[in-house]
């Protein structure tokens, strides 16, 4: 591979779980012309970019791992950020991917020529490539979401995002406000309750939060799991069907949830011993409606003389201090939002451009869709990882990204041998395909259990970001890329014939 063609066969984007899967899978099916781009100075993504204190996974370490490539030696059940940055790292060394790693080389903007049916990209260093075949794994949790509140500017303490924490700060003796109840903020709050002066925790609605049933894993364990693999594929299966289980609850019986959510209370009601806050602790939506937390001390570290919660909406930000709609004034040293991401837009405007000259963000102006959460018509050889309609409340996110790895792997190949110089999914197929989603989506926890969430876009209420059913069923929906439900343009007849790929071999786990 010509390191500095200006030229390429595949260009992935982004270095988390999604491009390096593509690329391990590419390389294994014996395609080489590809690099990965990526802006950062080192690879990991999500895991890199979230480094705030106790951030962690909340699925099991075990199904948050390739199926093609298990890790012995995780030492929680629940791994925490370093460890899966570190996971990451030794599959790019594993699978030999430093050559086609491009660091410092964030992707600017894409645009379709459609007299050469291939994508033209301009990347932050000032490169620009030509590519056949452009592969997003930049993900759908990757822009954070900053709230408008007036005055922002105004304030003159520290003020950071949860995904852009800045460790170099003290936190100790400070007065520290955080803005937002999510899946950062449970995680990070107990870190630094104990060391700040007071933290006033501004909270809009609560989360339902459940047990947190981590604990270490043994060294024998892990020697079992290194020793004899087939111990390790055992635990990760049972884990995988407690997991897949969920889908009932959430998908295909909502009414199921109100048992689950019995947990939660009894949860709740064990660990928070004053009335008044437990009661402002209290959802009053149905649970799994916004994303399921779980914690065994977000309630003990809220419970501390020096926090308090406030329910109050922020009215605006002042030099030193936060407003409430009541009147008071909560002085801050520090401003931590914690207010997750922009995951219905997860792109920015004039970054892919496809047919005609129009903005994938145009296209999505009524809501982000993709067929089988892959491709969109007007953006021929387009494939997104993690794309709409592809999020998980109850599972592994690795196991759809493998299943989209696949479908992709199968369209390249048949690409190859037919000859086919670009894809394009037909309008009518996606548009029937996404139809029937919403309509499977109308009758989940996520769009009847009374709560406004990420998972709904807000100019539609659609909701854009799940999947509506179990993994194994998303597998199957993927299996195959089928050609008669795209439009396609042959290479010409004097276009050289690239070499088709040796056949992949799989070396695939128990679940995929």
């Amino acid at each position: 591979m010509n390191t500095q063609s200006d030229s390429i066969d595949i260009a992935i984007i982004g270095s988390g779980f999604a491009g390096l899967c593509m690329a391990i899978k590419l390389k294994e099916a014996g395609f080489t012309d590809f690099f990965i781009s990526e802006q950062a100075d080192t690879l990991g993504g999500t895991w890199r970019d979230n480094h705030y204190p106790g951030c962690a996974c909340d699925v099991q370490s075990h199904v948050y791992s390739f199926s093609f490539a298990p890790n012995p030696n995780w030492t929680r059940q629940f791994a925490p950020q370093a460890e899966i940055r570190a996971y990451l790292e030794q599959c790019a060394t594993r699978f030999e991917l430093a050559p086609y790693l491009r660091f410092g080389m964030g992707l600017e903007r894409a645009v379709f020529d459609e007299q050469q049916q291939r994508w033209q990209l301009r990347f932050s260093d000032g490169r620009q490539v030509s590519a056949r075949v452009l592969v997003s794994g930049m993900g759908g949790l990757s822009r954070p979401a900053l709230p408008d509140i007036p005055g922002l500017d105004s304030f003159k303490g520290k003020r950071f995002h949860s995904q852009q924490w800045d460790h170099a700060y003290s936190l100790k003796g400070k007065r520290v406000a955080v803005i937002g109840t999510g899946a950062s903020a449970i995680q990070f709050v107990p870190q630094i309750a104990p060391h700040v002066a007071h933290l006033d925790l501004f909270q809009r609605t609560p989360p339902w939060i459940m047990p947190k049933p981590d604990r270490a894993i043994s060294p024998f364990e892990r020697w079992l799991f290194k020793h004899l693999p087939f111990t390790q594929r055992l635990v990760r299966s049972a884990f995988y069907w407690a997991l897949e289980g969920r889908v009932v609850g959430f998908a295909l019986h909502p009414r199921l949830m109100k048992m689950v959510q019995k947990i939660a209370l009894r949860h709740l009601h064990k660990q928070v011993a004053r009335p008044s806050l437990r009661k402002t602790l209290t959802p009053d939506y149905t649970i799994g409606c916004k994303r399921v937390l779980i914690s065994n001390d977000y309630y003990p570290a809220l419970s501390r003389s020096n926090v308090e919660v406030v329910t109050d909406n922020v009215l605006r930000i002042e030099a030193d201090g936060v407003i409430t709609a009541d009147g008071i004034k909560h002085p801050a040293d520090c401003l931590i939002f914690g207010t997750g991401f922009q995951a219905t837009d997860p792109l920015p405007r004039d970054c892919i451009i496809g047919h005609g000259g129009v903005d994938l963000m145009d296209t999505w102006q009524d809501g982000a869709h993709a067929y089988k959460g892959t491709t969109v018509p007007g953006y021929p050889n387009l494939f997104l990882i993690v794309g709409p309609n592809t999020g998980l409340g109850h599972n592994s996110m690795i196991l759809m990204i493998e299943a989209q790895v696949t479908y992709i792997l199968d369209a390249l190949e048949q690409m190859q041998r037919h000859r086919i110089a670009s894809v394009d999914v037909k309008p009518s197929v996606e548009s029937a395909y996404n139809q029937q989603l919403q309509a499977q989506l109308k009758r989940t926890i996520w769009n009847t259990g009374g709560c406004q969430s990420w998972y709904l876009d807000p100019r539609t209420g659609k909701n854009t970001t799940l999947w509506p059913g179990s993994t194994w069923r998303f597998k199957r929906v993927t299996r195959q890329f089928a050609l008669k439900d795209y439009v396609t343009s042959l290479m010409p007849v004097n276009a050289p014939n690239r070499p088709l790929p040796t056949p992949h071999s799989t070396a695939e786990g128990s679940l995929s």
